[in-house]
């Protein structure tokens, strides 16, 4: 019986996004994509050989579903002095972050068009690697 309510409570929470609202929390700020940025956000751990979304609890290829205007912020964790990047891939496209060491730093960036926006680390390639499905 619980199975079946947490399903149901599941379905409904999708149901909701799917109208326009969003479970994700939100921030200001502005990205580097020309979008204002204050919507929905994603938020991404950058971490030793991972990254981790912590809207679906994934690592190594971590997946974010943002609205559109979204700004995505990915956040150095526990890094120490192994330098990563967020290096986006294919098409469509966004710009890549710089190759950054520490822990603290961060690279955002606002999404104003709709797709399936793949990215890796320019140091660990396909070991670290994630996606944003913007709606």
């Amino acid at each position: 019986m619980r199975i079946a309510t947490a399903v149901i409570g599941l379905l409904a929470l999708a149901a909701l996004a799917g109208c326009g609202g969003s479970t994700y929390p939100t921030s200001g700020g502005s990205g580097g994509g020309g979008g204002g940025g204050g919507g929905p956000a994603g938020q991404i751990v950058v971490g030793n050989i991972l990254f981790k979304s912590a809207h679906n609890g994934t690592q190594n290829a971590a997946i974010d579903t943002v609205a559109v205007g979204s700004t995505v912020t990915w956040t150095w964790t526990s890094t120490g002095s192994v330098a990563h990047s967020v290096q986006s891939q294919g098409a469509p496209s966004f710009p890549s972050s710089a190759i950054l060491t520490g822990n603290g730093q961060t690279y955002s960036f606002t999404f104003t068009t709709p797709g399936r926006y793949a990215y890796d680390c320019a140091v660990h390639g396909a070991a670290m690697s994630g996606t944003i499905v913007v709606r």
